[in-house]
Parts: structure tokens; C-alpha cells; sequence
């Protein structure tokens, strides 16, 4: 997997991460999105805004992309999570939809 540059709006949701402004890291994500985080299922800005305050940025998560893949449909990052939660490897799937994230899975 090669680093190549990030669509806006996944570039959005990783520096907003990595500088802790949840606001910014909502407007990543389209009105309806949907986040599953190892089969844990967030549906809607006011769900992910619970993932993001309770396992996010509310862990002080700090995220390194280190390779991307795109497909027809989808964009595979390869990142590196540290903070006070989760510390390790992990792969973003996000499909977009009207520059917005639509779909975000995150897996090891």
C-alpha cells in the first residue's frame, strides 16, 4: 500500500482527529453516515459524535496514515492509532458520497 493523497473529506476526519476539534471531524461525515468500529455500529452525526467523544478524540487519538489503496468504490487507509485508548494498527474503509463520508469501517 502506497501513501498517496487522501479525498478532502477522509483528510478532514484525520486532521481533525490528530488536532482534537470534533466539529470538523462531524462535517467529514455526510447526515446519515454510518461507522462501524470492530462490528460496533454508529448511525447518524449523533452516534459518531458518541464514538468520537467516547473513543476518539475523547481518547486523545492521535492517527499516522501509512499506505492508501483505492478501489472503484472505496478508499483502504492503513493507519497507526496512539492515545489513551486503542494503540496499534487499523485499516479505514470509507466509501464517500457526495465528497462526505458515507461509510466508514475500521478494523485491524
Amino acid at each position: 500500500m502506497t501513501i498517496r493523497p487522501l479525498e478532502p473529506a477522509i483528510q478532514m476526519l484525520i486532521d481533525a482527529t490528530n488536532r482534537g476539534d470534533s466539529k470538523a471531524l462531524l462535517g467529514a461525515f455526510a447526515a446519515n453516515a454510518v461507522l462501524a468500529d470492530f462490528g460496533r455500529t454508529f448511525q447518524g452525526r449523533d452516534e459518531i459524535a458518541r464514538w468520537d467523544r467516547e473513543e476518539n478524540i475523547g481518547t486523545e487519538n492521535q492517527i499516522r496514515v501509512m499506505g492508501v489503496r483505492r478501489t472503484r468504490n472505496a478508499t483502504k487507509v492503513a493507519i497507526t492509532v496512539s492515545g489513551k485508548g486503542y494503540n496499534g494498527p487499523g485499516h479505514f474503509l470509507c466509501k464517500l458520497r457526495d465528497g462526505l463520508i458515507a461509510e466508514l469501517t475500521i478494523t485491524a
